[in-house]
């Protein structure tokens, strides 16, 4: 039964492996069960209920992912997103939280007609070969990068930016056995291997000191009842869109921007990793991607959460052999079950994902090899492209600043015939956004 309907023989496949996969995948994300409650509530929402809302909207948003595409892709409160929701519109801005889930579910509303009238599959179809590389390896550096800081082995420095944490501590040293941990298991291709590295680093953790305890500590229960959503169920204010309409619109637009080259950019990254692209480098079911991010977003919106999409964590299960929906169907059941276990779910620090994200990285920039490196037409904006995304911690940026150093490059050059018309359009956008400061 499993086989018809998510094909798993077709795609060299089984059971055992898509459930591994979304073990591994909800292992990579679950940190936002946590860390989205405490964003949202920052931003003047009650906090209880938030993590049944986080759950439940991330399971939803990843059923329909699985529903509609057959893709090992979850979804969930994305990160940014709920900052930009918090901090910018919220606190920034003064916007009732109310109102900002309004402005949320319109931004879907919106996500939603670009994506069933195919405007967003064009466009992510506009996106050219080499900068679709570019968006992989940036991704990948982006992720590497998020794990090195999250363990603590990069830190924030006034005079550098960044520089080297504290390799002497417990938790450092931590990270850099599970690095290592990780690479090792891969490489003798131990089943689970990202997996395996994450719980053994966890229970290492036990016996690590770390500021006044130890890295991982006992939960205070294991099992608890999932709290009522009743604080943010359907709160959302509808009508404050229209009746502020000025400074609304702008914040709908840019939530729709941001949404929008997030999720085309994890696509891509994420499905040509897993083999799914055809010889054209598309991925063929994208309109159907976009369409579930679009929903999910609505369907959170509802609930009470900020924007809901396509989670670039999803790599860690694809690297561990997720292949079709089954992997999301998975992350989608564990999300369900771990309202009952957040407790114990909740011990999981982050040296523990550290290793795995630093792992996903390297298996993404892999895709660096397929450049042409004796075409600057083609290597300059790849590598534009993959530095900008971890540097500005955006992948939309990556994107952004891509296209228009590709426009430029390939119009000085005297190949500008081979652009498309959206491709021109894009990056006319993409420029007047950055002169007018419309970010």
């Amino acid at each position: 039964m499993l086989d018809k309907l998510f094909h798993l023989r077709e795609h060299q496949t089984d059971v055992r492996t898509e459930v591994l996969a979304g073990l591994t995948t909800f292992a990579a994300m679950s940190y936002v069960l946590v860390v989205n409650p405490g964003i949202l509530q920052a931003g003047g929402m009650p906090i209880a209920g938030l993590i049944t809302v986080t759950a439940i909207s991330a399971a939803a948003g990843t059923f329909i992912m699985a529903l509609l595409t057959n893709y090992p892709v979850a979804l969930a409160p994305g990160m940014g997103l709920n900052a930009f929701f918090s901090y910018t519109v919220c606190l920034g801005l003064g916007v009732p939280w109310e109102a900002a889930l309004g402005m949320t579910f319109w931004n879907g509303v919106l996500f939603l007609l670009l994506s069933l009238t195919g405007v967003r599959t064009k466009i992510a179809h506009a996106i050219p070969h080499n900068l679709k590389i570019g968006v992989q390896c940036g991704i990948g550096l982006f992720i590497a990068f998020l794990g090195l800081r999250n363990g603590g082995i990069i830190v924030g420095h006034p005079a550098t930016f960044v520089t080297m944490g504290n390799l002497s501590s417990g938790p450092c040293l931590l990270v850099l056995f599970g690095i290592a941990l990780t690479v090792i298991l891969v490489i003798r291709k131990v089943p689970g291997a990202i997996l395996l590295s994450v719980v053994a680093v966890t229970v290492i953790g036990f016996a690590v000191p770390s500021g006044e305890g130890f890295v991982t500590r006992l939960p205070e229960k294991i099992i608890g009842l999932p709290e009522s959503m009743e604080n943010t169920f359907f709160k959302f204010d509808l009508m404050y869109p229209i009746t502020h309409i000025g400074e609304s619109w702008t914040i709908i637009l840019a939530m729709l921007f941001v949404n929008m080259f997030d999720t085309i950019g994890t696509l891509i990254g994420v499905s040509r990793r897993a083999g799914l692209v055809d010889e054209s480098g598309h991925l063929p079911k994208m309109g159907q991607a976009l369409t579930a991010d679009a929903a999910a977003t609505v369907v959170g919106s509802c609930l009470g959460t900020s924007t809901v999409t396509s989670y670039i964590e999803s790599a860690a299960g694809v690297e561990s052999g997720g292949r079709t929906g089954l992997t999301a169907v998975v992350v989608g059941i564990c999300f369900l079950l771990a309202l009952l276990f957040t407790p114990l779910l909740a011990i999981i620090p982050p040296v523990a994902t550290a290793p795995a994200l630093v792992m996903v990285g390297i298996f993404m920039m892999e895709a660096i090899r397929h450049v042409d490196f004796g075409d600057l037409r083609e290597f300059a904006p790849t590598v534009v492209t993959l530095l900008v995304m971890p540097l500005a911690f955006s992948i939309s940026e990556g994107i952004a600043v891509g296209f228009i150093v590709y426009v430029a490059v390939m119009a000085g050059t005297g190949r500008g015939k081979n652009i498309s018309i959206l491709t021109y359009v894009l990056a006319a956008v993409f420029l007047a956004r950055y002169i007018f400061d419309l970010r």
